[in-house]
């Protein structure tokens, strides 16, 4: 966890947005501590061990002590970025009762390269951890350790929510595959979210907020777009092509196309087949 994590800064540095840009040569370097990196702007490559991954805005990297990092810059562009450099040891409980350093840490379960969609808290408290170690304050070492404690704990509860993003955004995908398959039947709310093994509200709320419809709602618009191709391509009316896609009710169906399309079955027909 990295709440029981002791982190002793031992440089911070870089350039923030409002301070001029520099272009930086290339280098390769294993250094024995940890190093985090935060890109503004800028572009080009970096190598951490074994894996490249480019650098761009919004980009976090994380280099773990003993690691081999080179950085590759595309010249002529200047780069902005912040970066700290930090060792870390785990905080432990002895037998007394007391608090006392552990073991120093070799990695932290960070991944070495992410985007961070929504970075305004990051940026702002790297600048706040890069004014405080520049300024040299009373207790600057202090307040800086409990900066970087804060940023550290943001990226984690960062990957948190972007690991639950991802599991629900995949969920969501099953769903919309099911439907696709199931294009000719009829579904339920309740079958849906035993499918994905979420709640009927919570599944609802999700999925409306992946793809901007109510779940019914988006299958019916799958089923219409189904049916507007079966109408022109396969020259069927309306009953036959009602009962394919799994309405029992001709009425309902011409219904539905409409409030979708904003006409009805036989309009679009005739609009398409006859109208060149």
């Amino acid at each position: 966890m990295v709440t029981d994590i002791l982190c002793q800064i031992h440089y911070c540095k870089g350039q923030k947005l409002k301070d001029p840009g520099k272009v930086t040569s290339g280098f390769t370097r294993t250094l024995q501590h940890h190093e985090m990196i935060f890109v503004c702007e800028g572009n080009g490559h970096i190598v951490i061990g074994e894996n490249r991954y480019s650098i761009k805005k919004g980009m976090l990297f994380y280099i773990p002590s003993g690691v081999q990092q080179t950085i590759e810059p595309r010249a002529q562009n200047p780069e902005h970025y912040m970066t700290v450099h930090f060792s870390g040891s785990r905080m432990v409980l002895d037998p007394d009762g007391k608090w006392k350093c552990g073991e120093n840490i070799q990695t932290l379960h960070q991944p070495s390269a992410q985007k961070i969609t929504d970075y305004t808290s990051l940026e702002e408290l790297f600048e706040k951890l890069l004014d405080t170690w520049n300024d040299k304050g009373p207790s600057y070492e202090f307040i800086a350790g409990t900066l970087l404690r804060q940023l550290l704990i943001w990226v984690t509860q960062n990957n948190i929510k972007q690991s639950r993003n991802h599991a629900i955004s995949l969920k969501i995908d099953q769903i919309i595959e099911y439907m696709r398959r199931n294009i000719n039947s009829k579904v339920t709310l309740e079958e849906l979210s035993g499918i994905a093994g979420l709640s009927k509200f919570y599944l609802s709320r999700a999925f409306k907020e992946a793809t901007g419809y109510p779940i019914i709602t988006y299958f019916n618009k799958m089923k219409i777009d189904k049916a507007k191709e079966l109408l022109v391509e396969g020259n069927k009316k309306v009953k036959e092509v009602s009962f394919e896609l799994g309405y029992t009710n001709e009425f309902y169906f011409s219904r539905i196309f409409k409030r979708i399309e904003g006409l009805s079955p036989s309009e679009f027909y005739s609009k398409n087949v006859y109208e060149f």
